[in-house]
Parts: structure tokens; C-alpha cells; sequence
């Protein structure tokens, strides 16, 4: 079923399918049989965090922590893509996942990142990444534009083997952070046994499985939000002006 969902189509119009919703009598008890419903339809591979009303009647939010579906009130009929208000052009659906993902930064453990300070370092981002990831490289040039921040990566080999093989030689070198980024943007292959103390690594995959970090690169700024993909300078110096 993930992959239904991850590459799915529309399954059914909004018109349609708020023409099937029925009332809720209670709203708690609603969701509650919705959720299990669309659980055991949906299969152990799609775990659902949550279930809500969405602002459109009839319509129920299902947040399966990546990605946000939406549902009739019996789960007969789902329906995929991104929920947008028109007199706004808010995409809701975005800014729903953007809340429900959002961490705690001060709660992260740093000292399992490669930590580079640009300026002042008055600006903090933790920054997921995998060395063999080309949107990571991408990010990495990006960021060299970007002054006064505090760079925080946390490896995350999650591509291949080679992935956790770089990651443990650039953990173990005498300077971490040079290694990262003569690889990343350089592209001066790392060199060394990468034999040393390498649990950061591991926490570090569980701790993103953990904050539904399933691609590279994943950003998050100090008011825990995330943001997804290698942003662009412009971007990140706004979103990054908007919590300072």
C-alpha cells in the first residue's frame, strides 16, 4: 500500500467525495473508528500518527508523519495531494505537516554533528545528510553563501553502504568538518581507516527515524520547523530572518 500512496493519483474529487461524508455525532469517536478502519485497509506499512478534521466538511485529515492523506468519515474513499485555500493560496496541507513534524532543537543531541560556525553563528540549523546524496552537495554549496549561522550535520548514511563507509572515515578524522566539506564540495574523496567511535552514526539514523527524517537533506531551524530539500539561499535567509 506505500507505494500507492507515495505515487498515487487523485482517488476521488473533493466534490464527490464530501458528498459521501456523513456527520459526526461526536467528533472523537469519529476519528477514533476512522483511524482503526483505515489502519487495517491501509496495512502495517502505512502507520497512521493521527487523525483530525481537515477545514473542509466532511473531509478528515490522516497524518501518516511524512505525508498527509485526507478521508471520507468511513474511510471508504481517500484522497491524494495537497489541500490549497484559494482566497490565501495557502497550502494547507504543507503547513499542517510543517507543524505536526516539528521538533524541539534544543533537545537534539549536538554533540553527534559536525558543527561548523560561519560568522557570529548567531543562527542555529541541524541539517540531516548523506555523503553520497546530491541534493546534499547541492545544500552544502548553498550554505556557503549563507554567514552568521551555526551548522549542525548530523551524518545520516541512508542511500547505500558506501554512505556509512564515508560517514565513519569523515567522523574520524582529526577535523571533522574540514573532511565533510573537502568532500561535499570539493569532492576530495575522504581518506582514513574510519576506525574509531562511530555509535553517533547509529543514534544518529534512529534519531532521525525517530523525527520521520526519510530523505536527505532535511533542514531544521531553531523554531523547530523543517524544511525538506536543498533550499535555496534566498529561501533559507528568509524562513531563517522570520524566527530571529
Amino acid at each position: 500500500m506505500k507505494s500507492f500512496l507515495r505515487h498515487g493519483a487523485l482517488v476521488l474529487t473533493a466534490a464527490s467525495l464530501m458528498l459521501s461524508a456523513s456527520a459526526p455525532a461526536r467528533a472523537d469517536a469519529v476519528t477514533d473508528k476512522l483511524k482503526s478502519v483505515l489502519q487495517n485497509r491501509l496495512g502495517p506499512d502505512d502507520p497512521i500518527q493521527s487523525v483530525s478534521k481537515s477545514p473542509v466538511p466532511g473531509l478528515y485529515e490522516i497524518n501518516l508523519g511524512q505525508q498527509i492523506i485526507y478521508s471520507d468519515a468511513n474511510g471508504d474513499y481517500l484522497l491524494l495531494g495537497d489541500l490549497v485555500e484559494t482566497k490565501t493560496q495557502t497550502n494547507l496541507t504543507q503547513q499542517r505537516l510543517s507543524d505536526l513534524n516539528r521538533i524541539k532543537f534544543d533537545t537534539l543531541p549536538l554533540a553527534d554533528a559536525i558543527k561548523v560556525v560561519k560568522g557570529n553563528g548567531s543562527r542555529k540549523i541541524a541539517v540531516f545528510s548523506d555523503p553520497n546524496c546530491p541534493y546534499c552537495k547541492r545544500l552544502e554549496n548553498t550554505l556557503r553563501s549563507v554567514d552568521n549561522v551555526t551548522v549542525y550535520t548530523f551524518l545520516y548514511p541512508i542511500l547505500s553502504p558506501d554512505s556509512t563507509a564515508k560517514s565513519k572515515t569523515i567522523w574520524c578524522a582529526s577535523d571533522r568538518a574540514k573532511s565533510w566539506e573537502s568532500w561535499m564540495v570539493d569532492h576530495k574523496t575522504p581518506t582514513g581507516p574510519g576506525q574509531c567511535d562511530t555509535a553517533a552514526i547509529d543514534k544518529n539514523l534512529a534519531l532521525g527515524h525517530q523525527l520521520n527524517v526519510d530523505g536527505t537533506p532535511t533542514v531544521f531551524l531553531a523554531d523547530g520547523s523543517r524544511l525538506p530539500g536543498a533550499i535555496d539561499a534566498d529561501e533559507l535567509e528568509k524562513r531563517l530572518a522570520a524566527i530571529h
